[in-house]
């Protein structure tokens, strides 16, 4: 588990691009958090580490967005979906086993779906220590929403 800290859209942004820069063909990072949290700025900086040049968008309509870069990029928000059978609906196992890199804001709505082997993103808000305040938790495989491994 590695957890960091974000006082800043910035540093959230900058978090995700270092992660990015490390994604590799085939993986799937499952990304949790509140409305608001900065899942959305995770996301730009972690297309940004996959060297995608056009800026990411929430695909809360669409579903799932695909980017080129060093290797595909598919976005997925699966927020609106309400059952593992409209994933598959929308492609997933093909997404899932392409040769890209899959980023799911909203994993944990659907998370028995999500294989074993998936990164789990967690960013909480904790307005104790201030309004931009994030904590952001990647653990390789979890049971929990606390981002706790199993």
């Amino acid at each position: 588990m590695k957890i960091w800290e974000s006082r800043s859209e910035a540093e959230t942004r900058e978090i995700g691009r270092e992660l990015g820069k490390k994604a590799k063909p085939g993986e799937i990072y499952c990304l949790c958090g509140d409305l608001g949290v900065g899942k959305t700025a995770f996301a730009k900086g972690f297309a940004e580490g996959l060297e995608v040049e056009e800026e990411p968008v929430s695909p809360t309509f669409t579903l799932v967005h695909e980017y080129a870069g060093r290797c595909p990029l598919y976005h997925f928000d699966i927020y609106r979906l309400g059952s593992e059978e409209e994933l598959w609906d929308i492609g997933w196992e093909e997404y899932a086993a392409g040769e890209g890199v899959c980023l799911v804001e909203w994993a944990d709505r659907l998370r028995e779906a999500m294989p074993r082997e998936a990164v789990w993103i967690y960013i909480e808000k904790d307005l104790t220590e201030g309004t931009d305040y994030r904590k952001i938790t990647a653990a390789a495989q979890t049971g929990e929403e606390t981002g706790e491994q199993s």
